[in-house]
């Protein structure tokens, strides 16, 4: 009796370290992290990357907030939301950063002078984790057209370059999605949020970056990934 209590003890325990070892994700952003205009979330670009990565190796989780915005002084302060306080209660080892596509909306850009101190002041507060995690900003995708007056001008003409000179000051790597996205800008019909092959799209850029070392099987994924994606938004048509 008392060996097959230890042996189950020893059971319990190696599965938790099991599930301790995955390596967990936080994908703090907007409407388009969210998921926005994608029929099933099991389909946005933070669910597609865990699949792209491996479920086995690691849990990614969604703490996208539509139309929030960097500045502290935008009309909705991604910081002021649940979302950002779960993010840092999930103490992840990795955090992708996708903010900054509506703060270029004219009423929010007014403050844009804080931006790279908002951006800062974010990056420091989720360092401070006991995780420690790797921060990782991404540059915003490129729109194709004004809507809700988000400016994509404004986005490739300052944002990213606000985030470049962050990421530089605080050794930071940076994803870029909107150079590799600027082919795929059809694949958003409203002309800012992507459907679920845009999507997959993201989670491969992001995913070949976070795992550099294995990309043949990121590849494969992403083929996978985009196959699935075209079928359900074909779906939804």
């Amino acid at each position: 009796m008392k060996k097959t209590l230890i042996l189950l003890c020893a059971l319990v325990c190696m599965g938790t370290m099991t599930a301790q070892e995955k390596t967990k994700i936080a994908c703090i952003g907007n409407s388009i992290t969210y998921g926005a205009g994608i029929k099933d979330r099991n389909d946005s670009y933070p669910a597609v990357l865990n699949r792209l990565l491996g479920t086995d190796k690691y849990e990614v989780r969604n703490f996208g907030v539509s139309a929030r915005t960097l500045l502290s002084k935008g009309d909705h302060p991604y910081i002021n939301e649940q979302a950002y306080r779960d993010a840092k209660a999930f103490n992840p080892d990795i955090v992708t950063i996708k903010l900054g596509t509506n703060d270029t909306k004219p009423h929010n850009w007014e403050h844009n002078a804080e931006f790279k101190d908002d951006l800062r002041a974010l990056v420091t507060s989720l360092r401070e984790l006991p995780s420690n995690p790797t921060v990782y900003l991404c540059y915003p995708i490129a729109a194709h057209r004004l809507s809700w007056g988000i400016n994509d001008s404004t986005a490739y003409h300052h944002v990213i370059p606000y985030i470049a000179e962050v990421a530089k000051e605080m050794d930071l790597p940076i994803i870029d999605l909107y150079t590799p996205f600027k082919p795929y800008m059809h694949l958003c019909p409203d002309a800012v949020h992507p459907r679920e092959d845009g999507a997959a799209v993201i989670a491969y850029e992001i995913a070949k970056v976070i795992n550099e070392k294995d990309p043949k099987v990121i590849k494969q994924r992403q083929k996978d990934a985009l196959r699935m994606a075209r079928k359900a938004a074909k779906a939804v048509k």
